[in-house]
């Protein structure tokens, strides 16, 4: 099995992953899903053996890196995709001048994935798409 995570320019892949993850298995409506903000942001593509798996983006704020729409497919999840794209992003904020926060927002359930990460959350929870979440940030 040959896995690999890189920046992509295949929004049409990210977007397809999005779809399956967030629209049909979490109920996310497309309106909220699509915010009109991937042209701006930077993507990450996963593959396992050239197929695409995961996703992530990053949104550039001055000194801070959001990271965002972070999903890896059900029958990839539990092998370390989800970490693996998540150290890619911070490596990519790493290599952007000025940055030197990573700050997103993590489903409830997420929070011992994102701490494990060396993320810490602060503010209160909020609904987000019908889901609770949390926001949490680091340095990179």
């Amino acid at each position: 099995m040959t896995v690999s995570i890189a920046l992509t320019e295949d929004q049409d892949a990210c977007l397809t992953l999005r779809r399956r993850v967030f629209m049909q298995e979490q109920g996310v409506s497309e309106a909220e899903e699509i915010d009109g903000r991937d042209p701006d942001a930077l993507h990450l593509l996963a593959r396992v053996d050239g197929m695409p798996v995961g996703t992530a983006r990053i949104l550039l704020y001055g000194s801070i890196g959001k990271i965002g729409r972070v999903c890896v497919l059900a029958e990839h999840r539990g092998h370390g995709l989800g970490a693996a794209l998540i150290r890619a992003c911070l490596d990519v904020l790493r290599e952007q001048t000025g940055v030197s926060h990573a700050l997103l927002g993590a489903q409830t359930q997420a929070l011992g994935f994102y701490e494990r990460l060396g993320f810490a959350a602060f503010g209160p929870v909020y609904d987000d798409a019908g889901i609770a979440h949390r926001d949490m940030e680091r340095t990179v």
